[in-house]
């Protein structure tokens, strides 16, 4: 008797574990075909008990420096040498003390720093031709100088009454001194500017957050399906302890994007993508009193004697002064351009046209399509253009205005201008899932072509993530863009810096002008040999005398713009 009990037992477990299993496999059925009144009963049931979570912040990440290594495909040998140089030609010197042990009194201070220019080299006057050097020191908050590198610090040349401008290089003594360089292309007078952007030991806690709290910006979808909806948390790296993910990998670049999976729904039943928020108390007491506004971020060092000198016409025997000048000066500095009476003047890639009138800009434009991609300092271009000619009547596409995408149409000139934001990474609000495209499966939709313009801006959203991911990105980015020459060689590709910003102790610690630093190193590197058009945002907001900002001014974006249309028009 028990033994045949027994059996019946086993029999029993088996038909129950076959029925669990069916139960599991066919759950998203179950739950669509559900009475809508139950499930949104059981829907507020689970929300009440979740809502702190997804209405406050994501779960922390973890700490193991790994989370992003792992995620999309592995890098080939060629990929992770390549990621080896580009992090190595980016390196910053590291301070001798880290920054949760050392007090504000032993970091730099720029009110106690000074610059002062060194003389002519081997003579007593200033040529245009010529190359200027400051030398830095920095001082701590004590008045001690200090002993190692690492600040970071912006150099300017200008003149006020020539609105002209250029940006200057700094080299690092790695010592507490360092040597700004900038080169004399005006005639007349040039004043220097330094500038403390964050000290070494702010620089420190920068690195220490990109490559620990990546989640410091996070984001956020909306499932929905009939009655039903639900919002979780994404990013490109979430703890799979937590809950269960929903894998949007993309399935050309395997980019990598994931979302916490909703308790009720199915992961295809994402609505859209939006910014969810900051993440604040990142600093300790100590750290928080490296990024002070007026004190210790983007503060100018005073100069130890005059900061101006007068700069005399070129002189005749260039030739001669030119040797001379070689043999004496170890550093020459090339800038990609400078400003003069207002507009950029580039050093190379020939002369600039001023396009002041619409008509001219019309008649460029003529027959041509453009198409720009990425953040909203692409944006900026298609609003520049759309707002500047008047037969250029923008198309509804029934889209938020500053998240796209958005079209524009002069039917009479032949000229269709078109503008979609990158995929995540992206801090937009409320971007339609389906409208969410990665730059690189755009550029190999173009058929491409004489007539065709495109232009890449894609930088600021990558600024809170470790640079592998930027890496990443722009390979696949490059990839598609040689695909795009290659069948189409007369196709325009116009590539945009990053550019400086303003900057407080908040924006600093996302968004700060040495993660934009970095990132441009990059890029430049990356794509350093093809055949495009490279917008040099970087020096074009150094050398101007406006105040920084994300978006910069109109009159810069026009001088921007300028430099295209030479390009396309010369």
């Amino acid at each position: 008797m028990w033994r045949s009990l027994s059996k019946y037992v086993c029999v029993f477990f088996l038909l129950a574990l076959s029925g669990l299993f069916f139960l599991l496999s066919n759950i998203n059925v179950l739950e669509q075909n559900m009475n809508c009144q139950t499930v949104s009963t059981l829907y507020q049931l689970q929300s009440s008990i979740h809502t702190a979570f997804f209405s406050e912040a994501p779960f922390p990440l973890d700490r193991n420096h790994s989370y992003c290594g792992l995620l999309g495909q592995e890098p080939s040998p060629e990929e992770a040498l390549e990621e080896r140089y580009l992090l190595e030609s980016i390196a910053w010197p590291e301070p001798t003390h880290h920054s949760e042990s050392v007090s504000l009194d032993h970091t730099s201070d720029p009110a106690h720093s000074f610059f002062v220019i060194l003389p002519a080299r081997g003579r007593s006057e200033w040529y245009v031709g010529d190359q200027l050097e400051a030398f830095v020191q920095m001082y701590d908050f004590q008045g001690h100088p200090k002993s190692h590198g690492g600040d970071f610090l912006l150099a300017r040349l200008h003149s006020s009454e020539l609105e002209a401008g250029v940006a200057g290089q700094v080299l690092d003594h790695r010592n507490g001194t360092y040597s700004a360089i900038f080169p004399l292309l005006w005639q007349g007078s040039a004043q220097v500017e330094m500038t403390l952007v964050h000290p070494s030991e702010a620089v420190h806690v920068l690195r220490r957050l990109r490559e620990e709290r990546p989640d410091r910006v996070f984001f956020k979808s909306l499932f929905r399906s009939g009655k039903l909806s639900q919002t979780t948390v994404c990013n490109l790296c979430l703890p799979t302890s937590q809950k269960p993910l929903c894998n949007y990998t993309d399935a050309h670049t395997e980019e990598p994007w994931y979302c916490y999976k909703p308790k009720l729904l199915s992961c295809d039943t994402r609505i859209n993508h939006a910014k969810g928020g900051y993440v604040k108390g990142l600093l300790t007491n100590k750290e928080a009193l490296l990024f002070q506004s007026g004190v210790n971020i983007k503060v100018h060092i005073h100069p130890s004697g005059s900061d101006s000198v007068t700069v005399l016409p070129e002189k005749k025997d260039k030739a001669d002064m030119e040797r001379s000048s070689m043999k004496m000066e170890p550093t020459r500095i090339t800038p990609s351009g400078y400003y003069f009476q207002g507009s950029w003047r580039a050093l190379t890639g020939g002369v600039i046209r001023q396009f002041n009138d619409s008509s001219a800009i019309t008649q460029c434009l003529k027959g041509k399509v453009v198409y720009m991609y990425g953040d909203s300092t692409a944006r900026q271009w298609f609003e520049y253009l759309n707002d500047l000619l008047p037969e250029l009547k923008q198309f509804n596409l029934h889209s938020p205005k500053n998240v796209g995408p958005n079209m524009a149409v002069d039917s009479t000139h032949n000229i269709l201008l078109r503008y979609r934001c990158h995929g995540p990474p992206i801090r937009f609000t409320n971007v339609i899932a389906s409208e969410m495209r990665y730059v690189a499966n755009e550029l190999d939709g173009l058929t491409g072509g004489s007539n065709t313009v495109v232009f890449i801006s894609i930088w600021s959203h990558f600024s809170t993530f470790p640079v592998q991911v930027y890496i990443r990105r722009l390979r696949h980015i490059r990839r598609a863009m040689v695909r795009l020459l290659d069948r189409a060689p007369g196709t325009m590709v116009v590539l945009r810096s990053a550019n400086l910003q303003a900057l407080d102790p908040e924006v600093s610690l996302y968004n700060s002008d040495w993660y934009s630093l970095q990132l441009d190193g990059v890029l430049r590197a990356m794509f350093r040999g093809l055949d495009i058009l490279l917008i040099d945002a970087w020096e074009m907001t150094l050398g101007h005398h406006l105040p920084h900002a994300l978006h910069p001014p109109p009159i810069i974006i026009k001088n921007m713009i300028d430099i295209i249309l030479s390009r396309i028009c010369p």
